[in-house]
């Protein structure tokens, strides 16, 4: 036994509070790695994808979410689906409420586009983040509860605040370099068993590395 079944949607049948949200059923444009978790203590955390907003197919987006996230609840996706153009007097999206008013309908190439959403591997967001279109956060990175993040968050830093600002780097950039080129996060589940401890504590900074 090498650790939890990773195609079980609770991984620990006895906490119905986090679920590894890559099993649960498919969404276009959202592709989630193995052994990410939400955890929701106020609703079913099967509701993940409620937390994904303003995404529609038609504009072509993605959320793209790594291997090993944590996933805290209240956090919240925002897709390029919600944003106006910026380009006149007024943002006020009169077409979407029809009766005539459609005759200003844009086209998809005049939307505001950020691109995808990604998410890298190990990071963890802690409760009520919102993470705005387009940002790209780093593997291993961390971001403090209740941020709301604009820009790109740079890998194994710790970020925090509205707007997410820098706190501090994790590491030293040298040992940045070595663990983004040791990606525990793809080893084998045998070979993560046996390395737990190494994995978990200051020793396997020097171990591993």
């Amino acid at each position: 036994m090498n650790g939890p079944d990773k195609k079980s949607l609770y991984p620990n049948p006895n906490i119905k509070t986090v679920c590894y949200i890559s099993n649960l059923p498919t969404r276009k444009n959202v592709q989630i790695g193995e052994y990410t978790y939400y955890s929701d203590n106020k609703k079913s955390p099967e509701n993940f994808y409620d937390n994904i907003e303003h995404h529609y197919e038609f504009l072509g987006d993605k959320l793209v979410i790594g291997r090993f996230c944590a996933i805290a609840e209240g956090v919240k996706f925002i897709m390029n689906g919600a944003n106006h153009i910026m380009d006149g007097i007024t943002t006020y999206p009169f077409n979407i409420f029809a009766s005539g008013w459609e005759k200003v309908t844009p086209e998809i190439n005049q939307l505001p586009f950020k691109g995808d959403t990604v998410i890298g591997n190990d990071v963890w967001i802690g409760e009520n983040v919102t993470i705005m279109p387009g940002v790209k956060v780093g593997d291993g990175a961390i971001i403090a509860a209740n941020s709301t993040v604009t820009k790109n968050i740079e890998p194994y830093t710790i970020n925090g605040g509205n707007p997410a600002k820098l706190i501090k780097n994790r590491f030293d950039d040298g040992m940045i370099e070595k663990l983004l080129k040791l990606q525990w996060w793809n080893w084998d589940e045998k070979k993560i068993f046996e390395n737990l401890e190494l994995l978990t504590s200051k020793e396997g900074l020097e171990k591993l590395i």
